[in-house]
């Protein structure tokens, strides 16, 4: 079984003033004068097309972290989707990149795309202990505190951020918005479950991390029904999301038109037969979880897409899908005239 039907079982800056990156008539980078400790890009190379591959130094992990960047044909400046993955935490075949449109997709946006490609099974969260299988990562400090800061000088932005996310990473990308309300105008959350302080929630959270990873969920957020399980739960936050662009999906669980033998499927897609009944199981439960996001966000009076198909399971097609109808919220909140159509 591959690794991506393996995680479909499971659930179900800081810039030292020293830093100088200056642009290149390439398209890319020149980086000097780089201080020890600080966040800072070690490298920043072409792939093809509108495709670059970077990798950041994260002083929070004390790592390099890699990322995969789709950058405009314009020099102009231009605002930033943050967009990332499953449970695999791009360090599988389950990626944007290699399983969905989104290069050709945003090839005509002036936008930048962001995507980590690492992350497994970590929630995108800051860990509170160290763990044998996976150290102690801090991507809630990298993404709203290290990251942006380098990816803005480096690629000279706008400034303006969004961030989208599916499955595990739909629960983060709540939680980051909502946690740092200035510094993402803008959330999509495809597939996911914002309830994490409730028993099913905290099972659902520790089967995913512990089927990724092999880490122990204790280590990230405390014992069960712990302090931190409330403070990450992005329903009892929701306040915390008033005046963001919102866009929240998943689709019912029953089998559509991506479930059939005549779909197209990408290499490191799971077998049919695993997308259907476990991936149709998994959307099924995220289903629940959108309607309970929905009620909660109109009981405050929160504005919100919510869309919710008839059809759909959890799958990469279904979230290439729900990306393109996204995207024109979001790419108004990041200010719309400048991103063409």
């Amino acid at each position: 079984m591959n690794a991506f039907a393996l995680r479909l079982r499971s659930l179900g800056g800081i810039l030292a003033a020293s830093l100088i990156l200056l642009p290149l008539t390439s398209g890319g980078v020149a980086y000097a004068d780089e201080t020890e400790g600080a966040a800072r890009v070690t490298s920043f190379d072409h792939v093809s097309g509108d495709r670059w591959s970077m990798t950041v130094y994260s002083p929070s992990m004390d790592r390099e972290i890699p990322l995969d960047v789709l950058r405009p044909d314009s020099a102009e400046p231009a605002p930033t989707l943050y967009l990332l993955n499953g449970a695999g935490g791009g360090e599988d075949g389950a990626t944007w990149l290699a399983q969905t449109d989104v290069e050709a997709f945003f090839a005509p946006q002036h936008v930048n795309v962001v995507v980590p490609s690492a992350g497994i099974g970590s929630y995108y969260t800051d860990w509170i202990s160290p763990d044998p299988a996976v150290g102690q990562p801090k991507w809630r400090t990298f993404l709203s505190e290290e990251l942006p800061e380098v990816i803005d000088a480096a690629l000279s932005t706008t400034g303006r951020n969004a961030i989208a996310g599916i499955s595990m990473s739909a629960t983060s990308v709540l939680d980051l918005a909502a946690t740092t309300p200035e510094r993402y105008v803008g959330v999509a959350s495809l597939s996911g479950c914002a309830r994490t302080s409730t028993l099913d929630g905290q099972a659902a959270v520790r089967g995913v991390v512990q089927i990724a990873s092999g880490a122990d969920a204790t280590n990230m957020w405390g014992p069960w029904n712990g302090p931190e399980w409330v403070a990450r739960d992005p329903y009892l936050r929701a306040e915390a999301l008033r005046g963001k662009a919102i866009y929240i999906s998943s689709g019912s669980g029953l089998a559509g038109p991506y479930d059939t033998p005549e779909a197209p499927r990408r290499p490191g897609s799971p077998p049919l037969y695993e997308q259907i009944v476990v991936g149709g199981a998994i959307e099924a439960a995220a289903r629940y979880c959108t309607d309970s996001m929905a009620e909660r966000l109109e009981a405050l009076g929160i504005p919100a897409t919510i869309h919710r198909p008839t059809v759909g399971t959890h799958s990469w097609l279904y979230w290439q899908d729900e990306l393109h109808s996204a995207w024109p919220l979001l790419r108004d909140a990041l200010g719309g005239a400048g991103v063409t159509e």
